[in-house]
């Protein structure tokens, strides 16, 4: 950092995830204020803690940029935007559901903006229709596309669901985590519904997006409570088997489908 640029302006420094800005950094907060005017440090951290010394000193000497990923209703109208621009039109139900099919990754949602853009060259509007026929289904789209088939004890079609995960290269375990957390909204939101809590406080009080409320209430039509309870219970311990070796991870997860796709369930 104190090393003068060669052929340059400026000598950038780029450092990612130091922790620096979580513990303590002995030292680290005197030498950023003693950094020459040809040196730019750029620190990209996942973890920040506001209180401490260094982030207070990069704060006063430089500049300090949050960026998170913006909330559902901010990305609905930013693609929206990006329609506008290219003279497009695009109701908030087909943004939503490109989030749903595609996540909330803005660089991934430009490419498929722009996918749907050459698509629907000779046409002003895009609809749902587009978004199936060109946009990428992401991880967690199928993930509700399996739970659906399990919901509906279509068996062939969850297990099918699974190993189309398996040939884009998912790792099972990740499969299983992703499951858990789709089991464990299903309980939290049949809790919710029991407790008799307003349709419009369950995307809140589940921490879920809004636009996906709609779908894991209807998923949760097929079971009581806990029946839920009890898959959610059986997801962690297919887990633990695999984790300490009793089952593959493969075969684990594909017996856990099978089990929750029968007409009966745990």
């Amino acid at each position: 950092a104190q090393t003068l640029p060669f052929l340059a302006e400026k000598r950038v420094l780029v450092l990612e995830d130091t922790g620096f800005f979580k513990n303590a950094a002995e030292g680290l907060s005197e030498g950023l204020s003693e950094l020459p005017d040809s040196t730019c440090m750029i620190f990209v951290e996942s973890e920040v803690d506001k209180r401490s010394k260094v982030y207070k000193t990069v704060k006063k000497e430089g500049y300090v940029a949050e960026l998170g990923t913006p909330d559902t209703k901010t990305l609905v109208t930013w693609i929206q935007s990006l329609c506008k621009r290219e003279s497009k039109k695009i109701d908030a139900k087909t943004a939503s559901y490109i989030l749903e099919q595609c996540g909330t990754d803005m660089l991934l949602l430009s490419h498929e903006m722009e996918k749907l853009f050459s698509y629907a060259y000779e046409r002003q509007t895009i609809t749902v229709s587009d978004v199936e026929a060109v946009c990428v289904n992401q991880v967690t789209g199928k993930i509700f596309d399996m739970m659906d088939a399990i919901t509906m004890h279509q068996q062939e079609k969850a297990i099918s669901l699974y190993r189309d995960l398996l040939s884009l290269k998912e790792p099972a375990l990740r499969i299983l985590a992703l499951l858990t957390r789709q089991v464990r909204i299903l309980t939290e939101i049949k809790g919710l519904q029991t407790d008799n809590v307003p349709y419009g406080e369950l995307a809140s009080k589940a921490a879920i997006p809004p636009f996906t409320v709609k779908k894991y209430v209807s998923q949760c039509k097929g079971y009581t409570y806990s029946q839920l309870l009890s898959m959610f219970e059986l997801c962690q311990e297919t887990d633990s088997r695999i984790k300490t070796g009793r089952i593959g991870d493969v075969i684990g997860v594909e017996l856990l489908i099978v089990e929750f796709s029968k007409e009966k369930h745990p």
